[in-house]
């Protein structure tokens, strides 16, 4: 079975030659602007988040999905790359950030309808899978082989930083996000998860006490932090991050997103169409099965509607 952090590899390598900055001309093929088309709905999905109320959801093809209900949605009006988008993150209802191959960065000041190039280095094998603003101005990026980026401007220049150091210094990084206390935290390889307090300027890493990669980690509204991943792994905190127990969650399917519903529940993706639910703040999860058995990569809630799920057949809202 080909996982979806696979599948993005295998799509990088497929893609790489050549390199080209975004303040060079840019004739490569994904950094064209993307096409509108009526089927962008069943292109492959990878990342969700609320611009307000809006749900924005990126993928393959330089594809953005904007819903401003939770059930219907459009294509963005104006994207300028066609390469897989794999991370978007909004700070406000309008102002919001998007990353993912040919090292490429987006931004938008109109709720996702509109974006611009900020950064891109095509050809080079260092795609960003995750990224996390805690301000308009300053954000970090993470890829491949413990690779991480700052920006201090809004994502216009951007310098390498490391967070791994020793035998964690090279693992690949798949996830940064933040708890309600501000520190920051990156989900990584072979169960490594690193975490900063101060801003990232210095890494530790905390011990979850599994080796399968973590693929996602988010923050509850209580400030209890959980990381899923591989082989139906699941870890929560309830010391932002400090210690980690394992939660049963009886699948071995990789689980690839968290969404906290509007009644406080706690709803989690994987693959095979595996959705996992708590009602209790993601102590305990009754498994489940989609009747389609999609390969699931991220679930968000839309208000008080069922939550929206992606796929790598594209956007299911049922």
């Amino acid at each position: 079975m080909i996982f979806i952090r696979q599948l993005i590899l295998i799509l990088l390598v497929l893609r790489a030659a050549g390199e080209a900055t975004a303040a060079e001309p840019l004739h490569w093929p994904s950094l064209q602007p993307a096409q509108r088309v009526a089927n962008a709905a069943e292109a492959p999905l990878l990342a969700t988040a609320l611009a307000g109320k809006r749900v924005v959801a990126v993928g393959d093809h330089g594809v953005v999905l904007l819903s401003d209900d939770g059930a219907n949605f459009r294509q963005a009006k104006s994207v300028p790359v066609r390469a897989m988008l794999t991370t978007v993150q909004f700070l406000d209802a309008r102002r919001g950030y998007a990353a993912g191959h040919d090292g490429v960065v987006l931004g938008t000041q109109d709720g996702g309808e509109t974006w611009s190039l900020l950064r891109a280095t095509p050809g080079v094998e260092q795609p960003v899978l995750s990224l996390y603003f805690d301000g308009v101005e300053h954000g970090f990026a993470v890829g491949l082989y413990g690779w991480a980026i700052e920006t201090h401007d809004g994502g216009r220049t951007w310098a390498e930083r490391h967070i791994g150091s020793g035998d964690d210094a090279d693992r690949h990084l798949y996830h940064v996000f933040a708890s309600r206390q501000g520190t920051l935290l990156v989900a990584g390889e072979a169960g490594a998860l690193y975490r900063s307090s101060d801003g990232g300027a210095t890494w530790s890493v905390a011990a979850v006490g599994g080796k399968g990669s973590l693929w996602y980690g988010t923050a509850l509204a209580d400030g209890t932090l959980l990381v899923c991943g591989m082989r139906g792994h699941l870890y929560r905190s309830r010391d932002d991050g400090q210690t980690w127990q394992e939660v049963r969650t009886d699948t071995t399917q990789s689980l690839t997103g968290v969404a906290q519903m509007a009644d406080r529940s706690v709803v989690v993706a994987g693959m095979s169409g595996t959705v996992l639910r708590s009602s209790d703040g993601g102590a305990t999860f009754t498994p489940a099965q989609r009747p389609g058995r999609e390969p699931l990569t991220a679930v968000i809630a839309a208000g008080a509607k069922p939550p929206v799920f992606l796929s790598l057949a594209g956007l299911l809202v049922r």
